[in-house]
């Protein structure tokens, strides 16, 4: 898959991969929402294996709009892309996955000056009690919403998504190497779920050689280039 991005500012990384690799675990189907799509990177990869994905996007940003449109055209993805800010969106549809990798910086940390990147990093610009409320009135019942996070925010996660009546179902902490503290987390969770949680074993992605086999066989499956140009 080509993939088209700025020449400057945010660009897509391995937590981008790491979480279409953890959503398609889930054979995904029907209509699915992307939140926060950036150049489109995991929503696109995710509709290109999985054919009965039905693919809608929100993005705020022009620029990434441009960036993510063109991306699918360029790639022949049928897409729907909404621009405005998630927590404005109007949309009456419910969806079956709502799928993300939203800013998960803290309060706390040095913000960027640049706007792409102050955008796509913050919390401060979707926090997460307005995201996960926003969510669960967009989901039809019984469905889905997998994304990824900041793993020190963990316990934040469970109670906010408690608060809002989904259950998480399955999670799997990303660990720099086997001897680091996890650095992400990627969730799926679910409406109306009685299971109990299922931890997965620790993704480790760096070993002593680079990154680790699993790691290379997702950006092998993934299979994108990335060209950082002006459109």
């Amino acid at each position: 898959m080509i993939l088209y991005q700025p020449e400057a500012g945010y660009c897509y990384n391995s937590d981008s991969m790491f979480l279409y690799d953890f959503i398609s675990s889930f054979n995904p189907k029907g209509e699915v929402l992307d939140v926060g799509a950036g150049c489109g990177i995991v929503g696109l990869l995710v509709a290109r294996d999985n054919p009965k994905v039905k693919l809608e996007a929100v993005e705020k940003q022009d620029i990434f709009v441009e960036y993510a449109q063109h991306n699918a055209r360029v790639n022949k993805i049928k897409y729907t892309l909404h621009q405005c800010d998630f927590l404005e969106f109007s949309q009456e549809k419910k969806y079956d996955y709502i799928i993300s990798n939203p800013p998960f910086y803290p309060e706390g940390v040095t913000k960027s000056e640049n706007e792409m990147l102050f955008n796509a990093r913050y919390n401060i610009n979707l926090p997460l009690r307005d995201f996960f409320k926003k969510v669960s009135r967009m989901l039809k019942p019984h469905s889905h919403f997998i994304f990824c996070y900041d793993a020190s925010q963990f316990g934040e996660i469970c109670a906010e998504l408690e608060n809002v009546k989904m259950k998480i179902v399955d999670v799997q902490f990303v660990h720099p190497k086997i001897d680091r503290v996890a650095s992400l987390v990627m969730v799926h969770a679910r409406n109306g779920s009685k299971s109990r949680m299922k931890i997965w074993e620790p993704f480790i992605s760096f070993d002593e050689d680079g990154f680790s086999l699993k790691a290379k066989n997702i950006y092998e499956k993934a299979s994108t280039q990335s060209i950082k140009c002006q459109l």
